[in-house]
């Protein structure tokens, strides 16, 4: 395609040098005194055309050159004015004053002194020539004219371009400010209710293991996952604080035994299944399926009751499958409403243009199963 559309031009420029050559041409030819030589030089002088928008000047002298050697020959009226005309009319659009200038008057200067020797009477001599520089000037004054409506365009371009460049930095820094504000907001108070829930339940289980007594896996549960809340938490304001920085520090499913571990540890029998051979994921595809079992787990611990769940990933060949299935008190008649956490699996699950399955399944309980390809994200 960028071929074609390099050639485009030089076709339309082939075009209007072939339609102009045709009246020079045809008068040239039939002039009593014209030969070969008269006509190759006016074909010449028209197939210069074919370099106007490239190289005006080129063309400007060409054409000149060879229209007033054919004028001066074989004097076959106004015809051979044409292409210098039209080459003037490019040479002024590309912002050349005084090479157009000088053609126009070489070739009014000639074809007059050409004419006067000739008996055709200094009246109509005059008017000939008064009306070849009524062409020129009008060639160079719509020439100036478009030149100046080329240049008008251009500026309006880029002016658009400015405004729209303005606005997205605009855009890029209220969301930077935005992000900034919401990563201060998670620091002061998210932060630091979370610290204090991890420093509480080590001190707890601190005083239980000096007494002797055994400590409770829930509470043991609780200080794990705290620290666990603090570490994300911290990779997140990492990420809030500076837009390019890399998620380093999220969770994957390299963490999946600690979190099934965590959540058995409140009580939640679980297992995991996992299938297919195992390979390096794109970071987005291993965060969203730590996410979603994560979600899902979480889901079973507060909807269940006292269910068991079952997570399978299945490494297919193109894509991973994350399923959990719990054997709840899930209801095929009665469709959960979606919460926070369905809406954000199915965001991210969009996100990646995979597909969500979280309903009732027919014999109890529920399960949430996520197709996430493995390409780049939709």
């Amino acid at each position: 395609m960028r071929f074609l559309d390099g050639w485009r031009p030089l076709a339309q420029d082939g075009l209007l040098a072939a339609a102009v050559a045709v009246l020079p041409v045809v008068f040239v030819a039939a002039a009593p005194d014209a030969g070969p030589a008269d006509i190759a030089l006016a074909l010449a002088g028209c197939l210069a055309l074919v370099a106007w928008r490239r190289a005006p000047l080129a063309a400007l002298l060409v054409s000149t050159v060879c229209m007033l050697a054919v004028t001066v020959h074989v004097q076959p009226g106004p015809s051979p004015v044409f292409p210098v005309l039209v080459s003037v009319f490019a040479a002024v659009r590309a912002g050349h004053r005084a090479a157009p200038a000088l053609a126009g008057a070489a070739f009014l200067g000639a074809g007059l002194a050409v004419s006067l020797p000739g008996g055709g009477g200094l009246i109509d001599d005059l008017e000939d020539t008064s009306l070849l520089l009524g062409w020129f000037v009008a060639a160079g004054v719509v020439a100036t004219v478009t030149r100046h409506r080329q240049a008008y365009l251009e500026e309006v371009e880029q002016r658009a371009a400015e405004a729209e460049r303005t606005r997205d930095e605009a855009a890029l820094r209220r969301a930077g400010e935005e992000r900034l504000r919401i990563a201060r907001e998670l620091h002061d108070s998210l932060t630091h209710s979370i610290s204090i829930i991890k420093v509480q339940a080590g001190v707890a289980v601190h005083v239980a293991r000096r007494r002797g007594e055994d400590v409770p896996p829930a509470l043991v549960a609780i200080q794990e996952a705290s620290g666990d809340a603090m570490r994300e938490l911290r990779a997140t304001l990492e990420v809030l604080r500076d837009k390019g920085a890399a998620d380093a520090a999220a969770s994957g499913l390299d963490r999946l035994d600690d979190l099934v571990e965590r959540a058995r540890s409140t009580g939640l029998p679980a297992t995991v299944t996992i299938s297919g051979t195992r390979r390096d994921l794109p970071d987005e595809v291993d965060r969203a399926a730590y996410r979603i079992v994560q979600e899902a787990l979480t889901n079973v611990s507060r909807h269940a009751g006292a269910a068991a769940a079952a997570v399978r990933i299945d490494y297919a060949d193109g894509g991973l499958v994350v399923r959990v299935d719990d054997d709840g008190k899930a209801d095929p008649q009665a469709p959960p409403v979606p919460g926070t956490g369905l809406l954000g699996m199915r965001e991210r699950v969009a996100a990646l243009g995979g597909r969500l399955r979280a309903e009732p399944r027919p014999g109890g309980g529920f399960t949430v199963c996520a197709e996430l390809p493995l390409g780049e994200p939709a």
